[in-house]
């Protein structure tokens, strides 16, 4: 490879998105488009007992008005319903029956010739409803929780280490639901085309997730539909999956054989997936000497009543550190809403604060520093499996980070640094996320001008996708970057997972490099058969490519000279990349970080300023520093909000999250964020994929709720244990 990977490479889908050509999926017009507002339900449970759409479907421009009335039968069987992740349960089905499972629940649609008229339609139409009893209280719920089946298996002793532990604590934390509010709302456009098939332009991580979707919903063929995302306004989780407006804008395209488009508002997006609530009970307990003697974690989370959904709380408590007593146990209970979703580091971001705290908490009653505790319970090896990591700097992590933050020169003892009524403090966290690849497909073609053109079914939901894919290629190729073109959000390209769990650099990135090299080879091969070519007597090991030339020694020939030559019409290849099981498996591969924060706390009022952050991240291989670095900040910004900020009220009577918009749902905003500094401690790896990425959309939020709320208790004496650190709580 060239020196293009590792560089600071500027976005190159960055002209398009600040001069507006990037288009998302409410953007594409059509002349013949008719636009769908939808109805939520009124009551959190129960069943509809009439409807009546008369008033509504008299207001002028409405076409339809779809009710579980006058939709006919879809897929029969749950599995139809089912996409690549929906959880165990019954898939949501709108509009095809009576039942209702939660608050705004999507009961009808309004069809109308503008978005106002269906707007204005959509509420006349009238619902009676049988309203049950429903459930909103997760501590309530616990006699009806079940194990959700993904704790760790124990080991030790827990209960024995407890008893004869020097210190000890017992604790609860609650992380609180939390909903996304990406720029772009949830949104679908579903384009009739003239020969009867179907374009749909969405907002989603999984392009390929959603064609399969509306195939097996609708029964339609392979070519029948096709799912389009080549821009995606921010996601992390919450577009994972196919939405309600999906759905629904499908069924009115389908029905009415017109183009259609459903756009959410930004109340109706609070209707759909978050981040599920969850309480901790922590018990911990070390020697005199600062040994973690015992750990157990167990948590309990929300669900819905007809999805099972949960994501990995406390395995990250029972891998972290070295001990040899740990038990966990992970619940979770039904809420009458609707199903929890990913929500950026999902499982990990709710799961570290209560570990992280316990551990400061820990640390504190022995009297030691919070750092120096950590470092003398370091797990060398996976506490769990034993087995070693593929690669771990995390102690150097720890030693960097401190050392910008200064951590050795602050005051030990809390409340001790104080100017007039502000109170100051650091705190710090570890972090960790796994180090996953997925099978993931690409296409290379290289054009007889010399030019590239890669290509994968994946997304770019703002990570820089576009950009680290066109380095790949180009340094594989050795041209420059903008002789290089990467196409994506097509479910038309090759095979990719979601764009999630950090794994995208490391699964797609595999499959672009595995293509090119391809592609090097045969362009190699060709080079080497011309006639009377300058490379026939040369070693190919020899060859390398170069600024856009095959160069051996003072031998330079430019690429399109290349196949000119030898009369190619260019070279395409597709390669499938797949993690490498046998190398994997003996080893655990995880990104870790070390994230220290400094806080300002106003004594007579509680309010927290995060003055400063420094986070040393560990995620192997950094294919583009500008790129990642963004995505670190982004995840510690979005640390400060979880701390400090966010939080989902849901209201017990109606059943309804009803801080629903910016005024009530509080999100951190520029006067809210202090200095923030990133550090990469680059790792080698050979063995978990063959780029050496980690990733780094996850680990930037993982540790930095827990970072800032050890820095309040330092600055304050005060140990909130409860999300988020509002002002109230610290008067």
């Amino acid at each position: 490879m060239n020196e293009v990977i590792g560089k600071p490479l500027n976005r190159v889908d960055g002209p398009a998105k600040v001069t507006g050509k990037a288009r998302y999926a409410a953007d594409h017009p059509h002349p013949d488009l008719l636009h769908g507002h939808l109805v939520g339900a009124a009551i959190p449970r129960g069943k509809i007992l009439s409807v009546d759409t008369t008033e509504a479907l008299a207001q002028p421009g409405v076409v339809e008005i779809f009710t579980h009335e006058n939709v006919s039968r879809l897929a029969i069987f749950d599995r139809s319903y089912k996409d690549q992740l929906a959880p165990e349960g019954h898939p949501l089905r709108p509009l095809q029956d009576t039942q209702i499972y939660f608050s705004g629940q999507p009961v009808a649609l309004v069809v109308a010739v503008s978005i106002e008229a269906a707007r204005h339609a959509a509420a006349l139409v009238r619902f009676d409803y049988d309203r049950e009893d429903h459930r909103m209280d997760l501590e309530r719920q616990r006699p009806e929780a079940e194990d959700s089946g993904d704790a760790p298996e124990p080991r030790g002793d827990v209960d024995t280490a407890l008893l004869h532990s020097e210190h000890a604590i017992h604790q609860l934390y609650e992380t609180p639901p939390e909903h996304h509010n990406a720029m772009e709302p949830f949104a679908s456009t579903v384009i009739l085309e003239p020969d009867g098939t179907y374009t749909v332009y969405e907002k989603t991580q999984g392009v390929q997730n959603c064609h399969k979707y509306l195939k097996k919903v609708f029964s339609l063929g392979d070519r029948e539909v096709k799912v389009l995302a080549p821009f995606v306004g921010g996601a992390f989780g919450s577009a994972l999956r196919p939405g309600a407006q999906l759905y629904l804008a499908m069924l009115a395209a389908v029905h009415l054989q017109r183009s259609v488009r459903v756009v959410l508002e930004r109340k109706e997006m609070f209707t759909l997936g978050f981040r599920p609530p969850a309480i901790h009970t922590l018990r911990l307990g070390a020697s005199a000497a600062g040994k973690l003697e015992a750990l157990c974690h167990d948590s309990l989370a929300a669900t819905s009543s007809f999805e099972k959904f949960h994501r990995p709380i406390v395995e990250w408590s029972a891998g972290l550190y070295a001990c040899d007593n740990v038990r966990t146990l992970q619940e979770i209970a039904p809420l009458d809403t609707n199903t929890p979703c990913d929500m950026r580091a999902p499982g990990a971001a709710e799961g570290n604060f209560p570990i992280e705290s316990a551990m400061d908490e820990l640390a504190w009653e022995a009297g030691l520093d919070p750092l120096d505790f950590r470092l003398a319970n370091y797990a060398e090896k996976d506490p769990e499996s034993g087995k070693p990591y593929s690669s771990k700097a995390l102690r150097e992590c720890y030693r960097l980070g401190g050392e910008r933050i200064g951590w050795s020169q602050r005051s030990r003892a809390c409340r001790a640094n104080r100017e007039g009524t502000t109170l100051k403090g650091m705190g710090m966290a570890t972090g960790s996320w796994d180090a996953m690849q997925m099978p993931a497909s690409a296409r290379a073609v290289l054009r007889p001008d010399g030019t590239l053109v890669v290509s994968s079914a994946t997304a770019d939901i703002g990570t820089g996708t576009y950009t680290i894919m066109t380095q790949i290629a180009a340094g594989e190729l050795g041209l420059p970057e903008e002789r290089v073109t990467f196409l994506l959000g097509d479910s038309t390209l090759p095979m990719a997972p979601v764009q999630g769990g950090s794994f995208t650099a490391a699964s797609v990135g595999s499959a672009v490099l595995k293509a090119c090299g391809k592609v090097k080879r045969k362009l190699v091969k060709l080079a080497q058969g011309l006639g009377d070519s300058p490379f026939d007597s040369i070693d190919k090991e020899e060859i390398r490519l170069e600024d856009g030339h095959v160069v051996a020694g003072d031998i330079r020939m430019p690429i399109p000279e290349v196949l000119r030559r030898a009369k190619s019409k260019g070279i395409t290849c597709k390669s499938l990349a797949i993690p490498q099981l046998l190398k994997r498996r003996k080893v655990t591969c995880k990104t870790h970080s070390a994230v220290f924060a400094e806080v300002s706390v106003d004594a007579d009022f509680g309010t927290v300023h995060v003055t400063r952050v420094v986070c040393a991240v560990a995620a192997g291989r950094i294919l583009n520093p500008k790129t990642a670095r963004s995505q670190i900040i982004g995840g510690v910004v979005w640390g400060i909000g979880m701390a400090l900020h966010e939080e989902s009220y849901l209201d017990p009577e109606s059943g309804r999250f009803i801080n629903h918009d910016f005024a009530g749902y509080h999100i951190p905003v520029n006067a809210d964020i202090g200095e923030i500094e990133v550090i990469f401690v680059e790792e080698e790896d050979e063995v978990v994929n063959p780029l050496g990425v980690k990733g780094v959309g996850e680990i930037g939020i993982v540790g930095t709720p827990a970072a800032i709320a050890n820095a309040i208790f330092h600055a304050t004496g005060k140990r909130v244990r409860s999300l988020p650190i509002t002002p109230d709580k610290l008067l």
